[in-house]
């Protein structure tokens, strides 16, 4: 089937993805070099960096009181409305500032991100054909993920030309990734303008506990600090203690997108052939040992081997990191409809949102006061958590019916 015969109508899908992978382009930057920057401009330590994390997160939190003031804005103008708000915080980021304002601008630049996430999944859906929906979402990762290696690529050849040619400085060097940031989300603004484009408001789940998803909010809760940890600090210690440079993490980052464009469809396939409990358990005692390899490289062997041992660690937890979505396969085997099922993910997400944005400040304080040995430690522990809670979870039933949902 050709890319076309997937939707409705070809040009409305051309502008969104056009605008999807031009907006990746510009997360793919941002991503690959907001933490060197941090460091290297303002020089922020891992508690410093920790603390940041809470408001970074924040609008995350928010985001359902965002979507009940925005309830009669379709989405494809939140869309361009959290695009744009992005651009402005990328902008921003050219101010000279301290660590406080340069917290705030990256929190601007996440409550844009934020409010596009949701919305992007719902007009994927939208723009599709009713039998092609599924193909369409499918469509919109492998954009995103395109973006982000493409994002990667561009901030590594500037520094890596930059530093080793041209001899600019590094605030000249970050300023050129904001001003290309800020160039690439307005593209991406224009070109979600198009005529065809449908003015629709897709039906926003609301936050719903039930108590037969109380092993669920405990996975996410568990699997949340876990994935914090490991996402607000892990780049951080390669860049402090390892002395990863600002081509080097884009040029991780990219390595690791690139793979997972691979891996993310291959762990979906074993995660049918072995069920999501056994995939929820063993995953989480695997990155058990991921943690404390990666929190006690350095005691354990010489540096230059710890600094591939920590390289590796790190590429090894991205791609584990797609196996979270055995946990949407186990809410969609219990819940009775799909406004359950949506509402219950929604809950998550925010779950999810919550402890980040404790993970944060509380992991920037332990890195402060005890070292990343044990910050890595207790994220360990929270990886064994959350296999204890996987493994009380009923096996699944073996069956050939097609899942009501």
């Amino acid at each position: 089937m050709k890319f076309t015969d997937v939707f409705k109508n070809k040009s409305t899908a051309l502008s969104f993805f056009l605008s999807i992978v031009v907006w990746g382009i510009g997360t793919g930057c941002f991503a690959a070099t907001m933490n060197n920057f941090l460091s290297d401009i303002h020089n922020m330590t891992g508690e410093n960096r920790g603390s940041l994390e809470f408001f970074r997160e924040m609008p995350g939190l928010a985001l359902v009181f965002l979507f009940a003031l925005l309830n009669r804005m379709s989405d494809w103008k939140i869309l361009r409305l959290g695009t744009m708000i992005s651009m402005l915080g990328a902008a921003l980021l050219f101010v000279p500032s301290n660590k406080v304002i340069v917290t705030f601008f990256i929190m601007i630049w996440s409550l844009g991100e934020h409010l596009i996430m949701p919305v992007r999944q719902a007009i994927a859906i939208q723009i599709a054909k009713p039998e092609n929906a599924g193909q369409s979402l499918g469509f919109l990762t492998s954009a995103m993920n395109f973006g982000s290696v493409t994002g990667s690529v561009i901030v590594f050849v500037i520094f890596y030309v930059g530093v080793r040619s041209s001899g600019l400085s590094q605030r000249v060097l970050y300023d050129i990734v904001w001003g290309l940031i800020a160039v690439l989300m307005i593209v991406s603004t224009i070109s979600t303008f198009n005529k065809n484009a449908p003015d629709e408001v897709a039906k926003r789940p609301k936050l719903y506990f039930h108590r037969k998803f109380s092993k669920f909010y405990a996975l996410e809760l568990f699997y949340g600090a876990r994935k914090q940890i490991f996402f607000t600090f892990a780049p951080y210690v390669l860049i402090r203690e390892y002395g990863f440079s600002t081509a080097r993490m884009a040029f991780l980052l990219g390595l690791c997108a690139f793979i997972n464009i691979f891996a993310a469809p291959a762990i979906g396939k074993i995660t049918d052939k072995l069920g999501y409990r056994n995939i929820m358990i063993w995953d989480t005692i695997i990155l058990c040992f991921v943690c404390i390899l990666y929190g006690f490289a350095g005691d354990i062997f010489p540096r230059n081997i710890a600094y591939w041992v920590v390289y590796v660690n790190y590429i090894f937890d991205a791609i584990i990191s797609t196996t979270a979505l055995a946990t949407n396969i186990y809410i969609r085997g219990i819940a009775d409809t799909h406004d359950e099922l949506s509402s219950t993910m929604s809950t998550g997400i925010s779950i999810n949102h919550f402890i980040s944005i404790l993970a944060g400040p509380v992991g920037g304080w332990i890195w402060a006061k005890y070292g990343i040995g044990l910050l890595f430690a207790v994220s360990a522990i929270m990886a064994i958590c959350n296999s204890i809670f996987a493994y009380t979870l009923p096996k699944p039933k073996v069956t050939t019916a097609s899942s009501p949902l």
